[in-house]
């Protein structure tokens, strides 16, 4: 379990994962020494499962973000993880949920635009092992985004 120290510590590091354990320590109230235990603490206790670079986008090519809904053709184990593996292998895919609901899967991706976006439609969603339709949402505006979990 963690207390309000430790999610003070961890606010701080969703804002800015890039802080000095020094700077870290001042802003949650903690010696440096102390500082750093906890953090080491977390890792080790899975809290904290990493560190990344957030890019734009844009500057990158990959300014069409898209939501589509999956349906497959068959609800059997096989198929569940032959569809995983080749997501897992697709780097447009971002992100890709099971759910319940009319539908088996709803995938986040990210092309250059619309006629990218056709040909990773074409060539490589609806050719995923067992996929039998799809319903693609592309995004007009993006409100909110964020990795930060409320803590």
């Amino acid at each position: 379990m963690i207390d309000e120290t430790d999610r003070r510590l961890l606010r701080a590091l969703q804002s800015d994962g890039r802080i000095t354990n020094q700077d870290l320590a001042q802003r949650c109230n903690l010696s440096p020494a102390a500082c750093h235990e906890r953090f080491k603490r977390l890792r080790e206790r899975g809290y904290i499962t990493g560190f990344t670079a957030l890019l734009d986008p844009e500057k990158l090519e990959r300014a069409l973000l898209i939501f589509v809904e999956i349906l497959l053709d068959r609800t059997t184990g096989d198929v569940f993880e032959a569809f995983a593996a080749a997501v897992r292998s697709t780097p447009e895919i971002l992100e890709c949920h099971m759910v319940a609901g009319g539908f088996d899967y709803l995938i986040k991706a990210r092309v250059q635009d619309m006629a990218a976006y056709r040909d990773f439609l074409g060539a490589t969603l609806v050719n995923m092992p067992g996929v039998r339709e799809t319903r693609t949402y592309a995004v007009l505006e993006e409100v909110k985004s964020t990795v930060a979990l409320p803590i």
